[in-house]
This record gives C-alpha cells, structure tokens and sequence, in this order.
C-alpha cells in the first residue's frame, strides 16, 4: 500500500464532497479528495446530467428584493462561472469547470478513479482509509485526522461501523404526518437520462428486443413528448425511474439494466405509437451510470425530521439551510402506473440544517455531506437535492478545517458556542447564507466607518451593506417570521445620476486594510443552474453575466486627501470578489462603479475591510 497523510480525507467528489473538500482547503488546511469516477459533479456530471436544484425550488421561491433562496457561496460561485463560460451548454465544460476548480486550489489533492472501501478504526477514531484505483493498479493507505463522507452511499461511514438508516420509518417513530403507516425497506429509486436531437430529415427507431413495451394508458401521468418546462425530448425525463423496491446498493447493476431496457422502451413508444412530433427527433445520448437517489442515511448526533423542515426549526449550530419541497416518489418508478411520478409537499419556509446532523454519533472524527447526512426518509426527500448537499458540503468542511485547527473531534465544536459562532461567522465571510445568522465579525473594520455614497435610492441606503445580511428572505416564502431582517441588503445607487457612482468608507483613525471583500448583487431570486433542459434554460440569464452585477469597478483609498486607486477590476461576473492590498495607511476607502452589466445602477450588498489576509 502506498501512504498518504493530510489533514483532512473528502471521500466523494459529488457537488456535496467538491464543495466540502474546496471550502476545507480554503480554510487553510491539506485537503485530499477521493472521486471513485473519473469526472466530478455526481449526479450533475455529465455521467448523469441531471440539473443542480436547490432550496429555491427552480424558481419556484423567488421575488426581487423580498425573497432570494438561491444557494451562495461556492455554488453559486461554480454556477455562475459555468454560465458565462459554458454558454453551449456542454456536460464535459460542467466537468472541466468542476476539475478546474479542484486543479486550482493549493492545499487540495485530487485523486479521481479512486475509491475509498476501508477504513481502519481505533478507540472510536478512524485513523486511516484504504482506496484503490483501479486504473493505476494502486491501493493507498491514507492517514488523516478528519474524514467526511460525501460519497452518496456512505461506503467509507460503513467500513468504519458507524450507523446508518435506510428505507422508510413508521409515522410513529419521529411523529411525522407524511411517513408510511408500518417502517419498510423501500426508497426513492433511480434514473437514466437520455438527450435527443431534431435533425431535418425522419430518423426511424429500432428498439432491441429486451426494450419494455409501453402505452399510452401506462404513461398517462407522466408528461412525455409534449412541450414546456422540463418536458421536452431534449432532456429527457426524470420521472424514468425504477429500483426503489430493491437495493439500490448491491441491486445496482440490475436496476441500470432494467432502467436501460426502460428508457428505450419509453423512447420506442413515442416514436414509433401514435404521433408524438418526434418523426425527426433521435437519441443522441443515454446514460449508464444510475442517477441515485436514495441508499444509506448515517445516524447523527441528530436526526433532522419533516417537521424541523415543516417548523423551520432553529439550531445554533446551523451550517446550511434548504428549502426544497419534501419531494417523495413511489419507490416502484414507472410501474406505479396509478400513482403520479412525485408528489411535492409544500415546505412553508427555508429551514436549517444543524452541524449535529452531519457528526457521527459513534465515529469521533467522522462527519457527512450529501443525502447520506442524518435525516429521515421524510425530511431527506427535501435535503436530498444537490444544491442543498453542496451548501452542507460547504459547512460541513470549514467546521473540519476549524476542528483540524483546534484539535478537537467532531462533537466536541457542538459543545463550545465559540468555534459554532467561529465556523458561521466564516461561512458568511466565504459568501454563505445561514439564516437569522449575521455578520458580527469583530476583525471587519468596515463595521466601524461611516458610510456614504455619491448617490442611494429609498431602500438602497449605503449603510445598508453593514446590515450583516447579504440578501432579502423576508417575502413569501423566505424566512419565517422573526428569523430575519426585513430590507434590501444592498446599497443601490439613483439611476438619475448614472455612472460612476462610489460608495464610501471613512474611519475616525488610520487603519492599514491588507484585504477588501466586495458582495454584489446576482439576481438570487431567479433560477440559475446548468442545465440541458431548453424549456427550463430559457427561464434564466444563461450564456452572460447576471444584469444586476457590477461589471467594473475600482477600490481606491485616501492618504493624505489624495485618492489613490489600489484594485481596478474589468469583466467581473462573480457575487464574491476578494482582494489583497498592500496594507498603506489610509482613513477612506471608496469602491468606484464605473459600469454594470445590464441594470442602470449600481448594487452592492456588502463591503469587509481587513488589516490581515488570513
């Protein structure tokens, strides 16, 4: 076996796992990341090609200025990277950006075709995991001192003997309304996706002879062949979906085949019974890797329910949020011919998501990201969804990066209200939501200065960007009632005085700032994903620059009464912008809006100066 040592081990490269090990490393701590496939992304890459969702439910949960649901942070930061640099709408771009991502960050290792099987356990402390890659024909023995599982089916939590629930629970063991009368083994199950494409000329189809035979009658509650949102032949269907009766773990090879025989069969019936308008349509690409929904949940020191979501609970160890509907499915897939493909359960508000449900209840330096965190059936048919898994991925590994700093396990942060604070208080510094939780950082300097602006609209006022809150939740549907600040959250500049427009800090004394963080506005109460699905694109703004963010700007500080500037920025696309000054005494400092990218004033949702870079 060959060694390896770091500080912290994400087995996983799902949008939970890239998250946790890019936020981990970030954080300043040696980070491996170990993805048993040879692209990133999980069930967004394109193995699978399934759409990131998340808490605000495909625009479902959105209002301009009022409710802003979409995820932030490193998400959104891929998000709108793969936006403006993925226009074409390409599966192998998404990867690229995903390995870019990993390629660029210097305390992270990547390891693809590597899949983590073992672990070694001692006195409640997993000290090493074995993987192998199959590839390269190596076996690695790799020694950390934090492990987080973000692969889906919790292979490395099982071969270190923590606990897991799978199946569905029994209405009476948690009280929850919406849970199956007697417990089972059943779950949601899993999809194929295809693609097709229109050419100009008829494109006839065979199917083999192991293709299912379907009719109209069988498929007459699932929307096929008929134009729309998410419904189009380009994308194909989700709603193809079969397994949950068996396991879908060791039953894995034959749910792909029979899901293959399936999605042919679904694809035969409307090219070739009754006239679907697909004369001209043909497959152009079908999956063979199971988009997987639902195997292993771990035990946690907390087991989050349907009526945490339904309540939005508070935890003071909040790490993420979600806000998906509880999205359950009938484990049987296309052979509940009876049965509509999901039945979607309102959830009022966005809710929590507790540290304690991503921590090992018996291994001292595990924790979770993903679907396999600690939640039941009910309450995981929300937190299920890959936008969620990536902001818990996200929380998941700055809290490791805190506790590999401080030397401590994983239950020990949920004891001591300081590092909880700490961990938040970073999750917002690195563009993170967490709600009811505001910027109370005692080393931003901006909360210290007086501010003011060339111009403000009524609601914009400049000083609002040291709210503490980088975004309005308190609409329909954002936040419950007295979790959250009502307001804009941003300064906004008069459009009748136009551009440039500047907003300014000015301290009572000289401060040294060494680095300048900037928040800007990226129109979060609209849907934005990288997707193949036209209908569903065509509700965003793809292919360029959100129109609400600031193009360019400059930052420039006074000395003296003279103004110098110290960062000029051209092109930006990005919600978090941070930059690296010299230190040089000043009393004032002024970000200089010089153009946006399609709005007629300036937004800024928050400014932090710091005297330090770390």
């Amino acid at each position: 076996m060959i060694p390896i040592q770091t500080d912290v081990l994400v087995a996983g490269g799902g949008p939970a796992g890239l998250t946790a090990a890019l936020a981990a490393a970030r954080n300043g701590v040696e980070v491996l990341l170990c993805q048993d496939r040879s692209v990133l992304g999980g069930n967004a890459s394109s193995e699978v090609r399934m759409h990131i969702v998340g808490a605000d439910c495909s625009g479902g949960r959105g209002a301009e200025l009022e409710t802003e649901a979409r995820e932030t942070g490193i998400i959104e930061e891929i998000r709108l990277d793969a936006c403006v640099h993925n226009p074409q709408r390409s599966s192998s771009m998404f990867d690229l950006i995903l390995y870019d991502k990993c390629r660029r960050e210097k305390n992270l290792t990547l390891m693809l075709n590597t899949a983590v099987a073992g672990a070694e356990v001692d006195e409640g402390f997993i000290t090493h995991a074995i993987a192998s890659r199959n590839s390269t024909e190596e076996t690695f023995r790799i020694e950390a001192k934090y492990f987080i599982d973000c692969t889906g089916d919790g292979g490395l939590g099982k071969a270190a003997g923590a606990h897991w629930r799978e199946g569905r629970e029994a209405a009476s063991e948690f009280g929850e309304s919406l849970a199956v009368g007697i417990a089972d083994n059943k779950r949601l199950g899993s999809t194929l996706m295809f693609q097709a494409r229109k050419h100009d000329c008829p494109m006839p189809f065979v199917p083999p002879p192991w293709a299912r035979k379907f009719s109209e009658e069988q498929l007459r509650l699932r929307p096929h062949a008929t134009a729309g949102y998410d419904l189009g032949l380009e994308y194909g269907f989700w709603w193809v979906e079969w397994g949950g009766t068996l396991d879908t773990i060791r039953d894995n090879e034959q749910i792909r085949d029979e899901l293959l025989a399936i999605l042919l069969g679904v694809w035969d019936h409307i090219k070739n019974d009754g006239d679907h308008g697909a004369g001209n349509w043909a497959l152009q690409w079908c999956g063979f890797l199971p988009g997987k929904r639902e195997s292993r949940r771990f035990v946690g020191e907390y087991t989050l329910t349907q009526n945490d979501l339904l309540n939005s609970t508070r935890f003071e160890d909040a790490i993420a949020y979600g806000g998906w509907h509880i999205d359950t499915h009938p484990p049987e897939g296309v052979d509940a011919i009876d049965s509509p493909p999901c039945t979607q359960h309102n959830v009022p508000h966005l809710f929590d998501i507790p540290l304690r449900a991503c921590v090992s209840s018996e291994i001292q330096n595990l924790m979770f990201a993903g679907r396999n965190i600690s939640a039941t059936h009910i309450a995981f048919a929300s937190t299920r969804v890959m936008a969620t898994c990536s902001v818990v991925g996200q929380g998941v590994g700055t809290a490791a990066a805190v506790a590999v700093k401080q030397g401590i396990p994983a239950v020990g942060m949920l004891q001591q209200p300081d590092l909880l604070n700490r961990i938040q208080q970073q999750l917002l510094r690195d563009g993170a939501f967490l709600i009811g939780v505001a910027n109370n950082d005692t080393d931003d300097l901006a909360r210290q200065a007086c501010i003011t602006a060339s111009s403000e609209q009524e609601g914009g006022e400049a000083a609002r960007i040291l709210s503490g809150q980088t975004r309005s939740v308190h609409g329909p549907g954002g936040a419950a009632a007295g979790r959250v600040q009502a307001g804009t959250h941003r300064w906004m500049s008069d459009p009748r005085e136009q551009l440039p427009a500047w907003i300014e800090l000015r301290w009572p004394t000289v401060i040294h700032p060494r680095r300048v963080q900037l928040v800007f506005d990226t129109g979060l109460h609209r849907v934005l994903t990288f997707s193949l699905a036209d209908g569903y694109t065509s509700r965003m703004v793809w292919g360029r620059p959100q129109p609400e963010t600031v193009r360019s700007y400059r930052i420039d500080c006074c000395s003296n009464g003279s103004w110098q500037t110290m960062v000029d920025v051209q092109d930006n696309h990005q919600r978090r912008r941070s930059h690296d000054l010299a230190g040089e005494a000043t009393d004032a400092l002024r970000v200089v809006v010089t153009s946006i990218h399609g709005l007629d004033h300036a937004r800024i949702c928050e400014i932090r100066v710091y005297e330090s870079t770390s």
